[in-house]
């Protein structure tokens, strides 16, 4: 199930519930229930992967301690047969709320001690809200199945490309808007914005063998979990990450703790408080010592998107390690409280990103000098100015900082990334071009003109600390300029010409070809046909064909990878390994923009990635299996079977469609060449038009019945030709949904810089065709036209006397 599909089941199940219960808690309960349905199914695969058959799930008891009390060494948790998830299903009519509440009570007890900090409490929001479903038992068991029912459907098996509750948490957040409140959205740091600090964390973990990840505002979790995700990339061995979450809300650090289990981690991998990150700091001891050893917490990396300006309370904090060597907060803006409580946690060679509003940047005061404290202590490595509208519910503008305890260069690299999104809805969104620029920028320390400039501390010292994006970097696009000359006598300025200079150093001599230069500033244009001109040009040809030649093997190289080894290709990896290579390709070939090749890449990874995952899992015989609907393959769309196998039948199927489309068209045109006697009457007078009229309609009942019919034999052979698919088949199927349409997408490149140039070239012919001199002539010439029409006017005394003095204005005589 896409996001979109998922999207859609959840908004149906909610307008069904919204009666019953408070708009923005409907989510506590699908959250609460998804995450029961993951313990039962991951039992019940345990139990599956001992050896164990349908017969043993059946005898899961609490009676059994041997079974019990295996079960929770293993998974930190036992539910018996009857409290199963799959179970409630499998009553149908004699499921009853009464079967929640029991089996909710029983996982309480039934957690294992050592696991107790995972689990304990975890779904205590779903259990005591159980009673808001409805007004008597009967009306909550309906609405309980009603939702047991969409869940069984969401997957949720750890495959997905995308963090389910996360997803959902902030899908009905938005959806919920009105009742949820704006702040709501603070909880949940969007997906683009996780994968960025996540590109930059892991690189610089990336040689570590085991690695410590702290968010101290963990909210939904996804940050974390995203974090683990890119970190997971470079590390051989699994389960050599441990998470350390704390969250003030109960309700969402219950969620933090469900996402990071959903995710597959292991419960001794996760450790997780609720409470109060600035007043109460992460213990020195842990809860199990009873002589309270004395025991910081440092990590390896720390990430956090703490909620905004928040107020916080920074009295008798002055000795506080945290802050003592920075300075204090101030009370109505616990931005930097929280930014100084990460640093502290981190190793010497750790990192840290945290999201903040980009007035942390210049505001004064204590935050003035906390500021100054950080550059001075050579803290900040990077500053990333992100689009505005980019979190859900505020619009204003926030930042990246990355900061690190020890670093080897002094400046402060500083990067305007407000312009690189794709507008989806109200919000904006950081596209994988843009995620994937921003990460290289930092990771290399990249100085790019109107994007990132490192800055030195000189410089800073000299703003008095203000970092400011503007003042470092100046992203602003130039304002169109007019040549007052080429405006009054036409011509084409050169200084304008200049600005398309990469594009004259790459075609040499064309410039030459498409303008004429008589040794004035300004050039004429000396072809007709611009883009014939351009397009034909010998230098144009050549780079086209060089970006070609850099592709030759490309497909070949995809092949060998995707198609010939996808039973062993490590999914989270390949696809960096194919865009390094993409990358290496493009290093000679001027022009070409190696994000918007890589953008190509991951549109297609995207779908590449969900195919892998069924096809590793499943093996081959998925790709020969219908989904649930019967409106596609599992893994081959109806319509790519109709354009190679069943090509002959699809294009008949077309063409009798279009047939009957045409049919349609001219029955309705003939209906309304009738008179409007003719309508009503409901029949032509005309005897040849009622012949017509009725061969038509003859045809179309016909081929109606013929299509309705063809369409379902077309639908049976599709689904008979994809369950007899050969090996062979598939792989080269495969080939034809992977990796054409990428190879397609990259050849567009070359032709859209073409298309860009010639369009430019266009701007500037049209922006000077028409002169003062010309507008000035047409304007004397309207004048003349219609002085002329005023003499054939007739009228009163009054009337000729208002004309005479209108053509008097017309013909420019003085009136002073």
């Amino acid at each position: 199930m896409n996001k979109k599909q998922l999207a859609s089941k959840i908004w149906e199940s909610a307008n069904k519930m919204r009666s019953k219960i408070e708009a923005n808690e409907y989510k506590d309960y699908i959250l609460g229930f998804i995450f029961y349905k993951y313990l039962s199914d991951t039992e019940v695969k345990f139990v599956y992967a001992q050896g164990g058959t349908g017969e043993d799930i059946k005898a899961l008891s609490e009676d059994d301690a041997e079974i019990v009390k295996t079960i929770q060494k293993n998974i930190g948790y036992f539910i018996a047969y009857e409290n199963l998830f799959s179970t409630w299903l499998e009553q149908g009519r004699d499921f009853t709320v009464d079967n929640v509440v029991v089996a909710l009570s029983a996982f309480s007890r039934n957690i294992n001690a050592t696991h107790k900090r995972v689990f304990d409490s975890i779904l205590n929001t779903l259990q005591t809200g159980l009673s808001k479903l409805g007004e008597s038992s009967g009306a909550r068991t309906k609405a309980i199945s009603d939702l047991l029912q969409l869940i069984k459907d969401i997957p949720m098996d750890g495959k997905q490309d995308y963090d389910i509750l996360g997803f959902i948490y902030e899908y009905l957040i938005s959806m919920f808007a009105a009742s949820a409140g704006k702040k709501a959205g603070e909880f949940y740091t969007p997906h683009e914005v996780s994968l960025l600090m996540s590109e930059i964390v892991a690189d610089h973990v990336k040689d570590r063998t085991e690695i410590k990840i702290y968010d101290p505002t963990s909210g939904s979790g996804s940050l974390l979990i995203n974090i683990g995700k890119s970190v997971a990339k470079h590390i051989a061995s699994d389960n050599k990450i441990k998470y350390y979450a704390q969250e003030l809300k109960e309700n969402t650090y219950n969620l933090t703790r469900m996402n990071l289990v959903m995710r597959g981690i292991l419960p001794d991998n996760i450790v997780t408080r609720n409470g109060d990150t600035l007043e109460d700091d992460w213990p020195y001891f842990e809860d199990s010592d009873p002589a309270n050893t004395y025991n910081p917490l440092y990590v390896d990396a720390v990430v956090s998107n703490p909620p905004y300006s928040q107020a916080w309370d920074p009295e008798n904090k002055e000795a506080d390690a945290r802050f003592s060597a920075f300075g204090l907060a101030p009370k109505t803006k616990a931005d930097f409280a929280f930014l100084l409580h990460d640093l502290f946690h981190l190793k010497p060679d750790g990192i840290m990103t945290i999201v903040l509003p980009h007035g942390v940047l210049y505001r004064g005061g204590e935050e003035g000098t906390i500021r100054k404290n950080l550059v001075e202590y050579n803290h900040i490595d990077a500053i990333i100015g992100l689009p505005a509208n980019i979190f859900f519910g505020t619009g204003i503008p926030t930042i990246i900082m990355v900061l690190k305890k020890k670093r080897a260069p002094s400046d402060v690299l500083i990067i305007d990334a407000s312009k690189g999104f794709a507008k989806v809805g109200k919000n904006n969104v950081l596209r994988a071009c843009d995620i994937k620029r921003i990460a290289d920028t930092v990771i290399d320390r990249l100085d790019i003109p109107k994007f990132s400039r490192r800055v030195s501390q000189e410089e800073i010292r000299a703003n008095e600390y203000n970092l400011n994006i503007p003042r470092y970097v100046d992203s602003s696009e130039s304002a169109e300029t007019w040549d007052i000359y080429a405006s009054m006598f036409g011509g084409i300025p050169k200084s304008e010409v200049a600005g398309l200079d990469n594009y004259w150093k790459t075609f040499v001599g064309l410039i030459k070809v498409v303008f004429h230069d008589d040794g004035t500033p300004y050039f004429e244009l000396a072809v007709e046909d611009i883009e014939k001109a351009i397009r034909g040009y010998k230098g144009v040809s050549e780079w086209q064909r060089k970006f070609e030649e850099a592709f030759g093997d490309f497909a070949a190289l995809l092949k060998d990878k995707l198609i010939a080894g996808w039973k062993n290709l490590s999914i989270s990896k390949e696809e960096a390994v194919i865009a390094g290579d993409i990358f290496t390709r493009l290093e000679h070939v001027p022009l070409v923009d190696k994000y918007s090749a890589y953008q190509a890449l991951d549109d297609a990874w995207a779908m590449i990635a969900i195919d892998l995952e069924i096809l590793q899992t499943e093996g081959l015989d998925a790709a020969r299996r219908i989904n649930e609907d019967g409106d596609n393959g599992r893994v081959f769309p109806f319509a790519l079977i109709h354009e190679t196998i069943l090509l002959a039948e699809s294009r008949a199927f077309s063409d009798k469609a279009e047939r009957l489309s045409d049919i349609t068209a001219a029955y309705e045109d003939v209906i309304d060449s009738l008179s409007e006697e003719e309508k009503e009457k409901g029949i032509a007078d005309d005897e040849a038009t009622q012949k017509q009229l009725k061969q038509l309609k003859d045809e179309e009942k016909r081929l109606k019945a013929e299509v309705k019919k063809d369409s379902l034999s077309l639908q049976r052979m599709t689904v008979e030709a994809i369950g007899t698919l050969t090996d062979a088949q598939v792989l080269e199927l495969l080939e034809m949904k992977w990796i054409a349409p990428l190879l397609a997408a990259l050849y567009r490149i070359p032709d859209n810089i073409i298309s860009g140039l010639v369009s430019r070239v266009r701007g500037l012919a049209d922006k000077y065709a028409v002169t003062y001199a010309d507008v000035a002539g047409q304007i004397d010439q309207t004048k003349a036209s219609l002085s002329a029409m005023i003499d054939d006017l007739t009228g009163n005394e009054y009337d000729m006397k208002g004309l005479a003095e209108f053509q008097s204005f017309l013909r420019g005589d003085n009136h002073a």
